[in-house]
């Protein structure tokens, strides 16, 4: 009988430090439940992306992550930039330990160890559609995400977040309120499905799952499984506007606001004409600015649940 190997990365600093805390606990779980691994710990920011390479150049194609939302996104931008095997042919489990932990709550994968490793174990395996970020005037390699993707407000937010990481949840809140006496709405043109809607935007966001930002619901339908993206364009919004809808952010009520266009397609192209650039986030990781076209890669990503 072939015994399947599995490879695990363990970011130490997710969730505060908890993984380092959790490892030994995880350790003896992964071992009770007759689990045949190797294992990683990541040492700097990316690591994982290499680790990843190094473990598929060996042979594995069944990868744990044990962190949060940036870890499950440097595991898929290894997977999706290794040239060995198609990326839907490697499988990943996901112990969430994190800040947000927003991505798992789509696919309802267990918060607790033993829940998560117990669905490991079961091996019921999805596989979602993932978006490709190519920045069209710079000479940077492109970004994958399987969550959300945003320009603007929110990138903004998760730049402040990584200081407020120890208020769990609430550095996502306590974020949003300190960014909204700080950030100025921007000049842009966004195109999708032929039209371009363009002037100052708070923010414009392109979801595959449900949540972001510790729980937010900021896209109106997203469907990770349809082949398409659910983009929300948040236009002028004041800051007296914002905080009247800052409870609408958590239970997606955002999307009905008059001054917020949502749009479902599988391509759009979002260009910042002002010279001072708004952040980009994905999956919560700041990943630069400036113009940039996104697009689907259907069902690219496949994992247990």
């Amino acid at each position: 009988m072939h015994l399947v190997k599995w490879f695990v990365i363990i970011n130490p600093t997710s969730g505060n430090g908890k993984s380092l805390k959790k490892w030994p606990e995880i350790k003896h779980l992964l071992d009770g439940f007759g689990f045949n691994y190797e294992f990683a710990f990541t040492e700097y920011s990316k690591h994982s992306i290499k680790l990843v390479h190094l473990a598929i150049e060996k042979g594995f194609t069944n990868i744990i992550c044990v962190g949060g939302d940036g870890s499950i996104h440097d595991i898929l931008n290894g997977i999706m930039t290794q040239k060995i095997i198609p990326s839907k042919d490697i499988h990943v489990g996901i112990i969430p330990i994190g800040t947000g932990n927003d991505w798992v709550k789509t696919h309802e994968i267990p918060k607790s160890i033993k829940g998560a490793i117990q669905t490991i174990k079961n091996g019921r395996i999805l596989c979602q559609d993932i978006g490709k970020i190519v920045f069209t005037e710079q000479d940077l390699d492109p970004v994958y995400f399987n969550n959300l993707a945003g320009v603007g407000f929110d990138g903004y937010v998760a730049n402040k977040v990584h200081k407020y990481k120890s208020l769990s949840t609430l550095s996502y809140l306590f974020g949003a309120v300190i960014g909204l006496f700080s950030f100025k709405n921007f000049s842009s043109a966004t195109t999708i499905n032929s039209k371009t809607y363009s002037g100052k935007t708070l923010m414009v966001l392109v979801g595959l799952g449900t949540y972001s930002g510790g729980g937010m619901q900021l896209t109106k339908n997203p469907n990770p499984f349809d082949g398409l993206f659910d983009v929300s364009i948040a236009k002028n919004l004041s800051k007296l506007e914002i905080i009247k809808n800052l409870g609408n952010l958590f239970n997606g009520k955002i999307t009905n606001h008059k001054k917020v266009e949502t749009i479902k397609s599988n391509y759009l192209e979002i260009l910042i004409n002002q010279d001072t650039k708004p952040f980009i986030q994905a999956d919560g990781e700041i990943i630069g600015t400036g113009n940039v076209s996104m697009q689907i890669i259907p069902l690219a990503f496949s994992f247990y649940s």
